[in-house]
């Protein structure tokens, strides 16, 4: 069982693959699509929750998603298809990083993909390129709420505290004009989510070859979260708009 089956199967019961709970996604896309017409894309847009809540509260708003997830492009499609906005959704499968569209957007959205840009900077430099003038950014990235053990360091990356992740959006250029921090709430139900949907996915097929490795999978998951970085760890997401510009 691959990474990208494992992901799928867990975010089963949580399609937003972040600790955020219904409302907080409502407010932030609330604060972050500046009108209806808007131009609106996701730089590692998954199974494209983002884009098609976004398109269902907005009838004239056109988004697109890049991915390098050819499975998670196609359940978007999907999903989108029976959602009734297909016709306005754009998918594009390749590497986010060196993605180049014909035209700037509205909204730029990274939530929990910073990884793939190889930070938190270069992410905030990859939606820059492709933003209009006016236009925002909604980025999301994990943060210290506490001293963390070097082994969540190993684990997690080498975040800094919330001050200091609002220090470096500052320094870069950035007005937070919106903002939200996962609550203890979001953070538990996301992980009780990722982990339970996929146990509950290998009990289900107790016959399937895979169904061992799944659980395991799970076990593995939520030892290390309640062990290592439950205690440590948050989760932020800011709407930005540039400084000047």
């Amino acid at each position: 069982m691959h990474r990208e089956q494992i992901s799928r199967i867990a975010h089963t019961g949580h399609p937003i693959a972040a600790p955020l709970d219904d409302d907080a996604v409502r407010r932030l896309l609330e604060h972050g699509v500046p009108r209806d017409g808007a131009r609106v894309l996701d730089l590692g847009c998954g199974g494209g929750e983002w884009l098609l809540r976004a398109l269902a509260g907005h009838p004239g708003l056109r988004a697109e998603g890049v991915d390098v997830s050819a499975g998670s492009l196609e359940r978007a499609r999907e999903a989108a298809h029976a959602r009734g906005v297909r016709e306005r959704l754009v998918l594009h499968h390749e590497d986010a990083r060196g993605f180049a569209a014909s035209h700037a957007f509205d909204l730029v959205i990274s939530v929990g993909a910073t990884h793939a840009f190889g930070g938190l900077p270069a992410t905030l430099a990859a939606a820059r390129a492709h933003l209009a003038p006016g236009g925002r950014v909604l980025i999301g990235d994990g943060f210290w709420a506490r001293e963390p053990s070097s082994e969540a360091v190993e684990m997690l990356g080498d975040l800094g505290d919330l001050p200091a992740t609002l220090d470096l959006v500052v320094a870069d250029g950035w007005t937070p004009v919106h903002g939200h921090i996962s609550s203890r709430r979001e953070l538990d139900d996301y992980e009780w989510a990722w982990t339970g949907s996929l146990a509950s996915w290998a009990l289900d097929h107790p016959d399937d070859p895979d169904s061992a490795q799944a659980l395991a999978a799970a076990s593995a998951h939520r030892d290390e979260w309640l062990r290592v970085h439950r205690d440590v760890f948050g989760f932020v997401c800011l709407v930005l708009r540039p400084t000047s510009g």
